[in-house]
């Protein structure tokens, strides 16, 4: 096999605020070669998650930082150049989490093959992936969504709020979905077939935009972005809401921390559920949650 030079994408240093071009350096990286239970793997694909910006920063969190000097790591699709794992063979599509280079050396547990005739196979960094798998452990454990209830996504038109957004409407729900574009707006409801898309640049009172949408109140809120569109939510709760933390966004760039409504009184009178995950939570349980969101994916109910 002939040898191409491999690059990185290394944090070269921690952002303040907004992360710009300067935080980061394409450079040239040693070249990988496999070892008896690993697989050379060719990057084809690399997903931008919202949770890496934490990583970026040096706060202690549920995952450790990146390392300044060292090349960055996320979601990775690739095809297989060298196997000295029974596992794989040259040619296999693969997906894991892996450094962002050209060229990865990763051993045979630390990654699983993609069946690139199921679908396509960026669907492995998106529905059939992390992004899949946290939208159905987030709404169907902690939203434990029923008929004719209805649900509310923040970020509705991102990787995990689309996913969430089909889930609800395949459980029965009245769906809403905010986002912060007409275009995305009108892709919920013409393509996904949310019931209601509220642009949340655009709406003006927000309060009173979601509670035109949701005439009788909100049930199940899964937060994508914090902030106040998630105050303004939370202010239109019915008893024994659920409320699925998924991602905070909207405060990832802040050097301060924000202060907003004190929402536990609210969750008192309303005997609401508030809850926060991490989808490595259902790690044992990825199979089961895979193997469901590929027959949603083959019957035409997941796009």
């Amino acid at each position: 096999m002939e040898k191409g030079t491999n690059k990185a994408i290394v944090l070269v240093s921690r952002p303040s605020g907004m992360a710009a071009a300067s935080n980061f350096k394409l450079v040239e990286a040693p070249w990988p070669e496999p070892k008896e239970g690993e697989v050379l793997i060719k990057t084809l694909y690399l997903s931008v998650d919202p949770y890496m910006r934490g990583r970026m920063s040096d706060r202690k969190s549920y995952v450790a930082p990146f390392v300044v000097g060292e090349a960055i790591a996320g979601g990775v699709i690739g095809e297989v150049l060298e196997s000295q794992s029974g596992a794989f063979r040259a040619g296999d599509i693969v997906t894991g989490h892996l450094k962002w280079q050209l060229y990865s050396v990763a051993k045979g547990e630390q990654v699983r093959k993609v069946d690139a005739g199921l679908a396509p196979i960026t669907t492995a960094l998106g529905a059939l992936g992390m992004t899949g798998l946290t939208a159905y452990f987030g709404l169907l454990e902690i939203g434990r969504p029923m008929p004719g209830e209805t649900v509310v996504v923040s970020g509705a038109a991102g990787a995990v709020g689309t996913v969430v957004c089909q889930i609800a409407n395949i459980k029965g729900c009245r769906v809403v979905g905010i986002a912060g574009t007409d275009e995305k707006c009108r892709y919920l409801m013409s393509e996904l077939g949310v019931n209601a898309a509220i642009n949340y640049k655009t709406a003006g009172d927000m309060r009173q935009a979601v509670a035109e949408a949701c005439p009788t109140g909100v049930d199940i809120y899964f937060d994508n972005v914090g902030g106040g569109i998630s105050d303004t939510v939370m202010a239109l709760i019915n008893r024994e809401a659920r409320i699925v933390i998924c991602g905070q966004i909207s405060l990832y760039n802040l050097e301060k921390a924000d202060t907003g409504p004190r929402v536990q009184p609210l969750l008192l009178v309303k005997r609401a559920l508030m809850k926060g995950f991490i989808v490595s939570d259902y790690a044992p349980r990825f199979a089961e949650g895979i193997n469901q969101l590929r027959q949603w994916l083959t019957h035409g109910k997941l796009k």
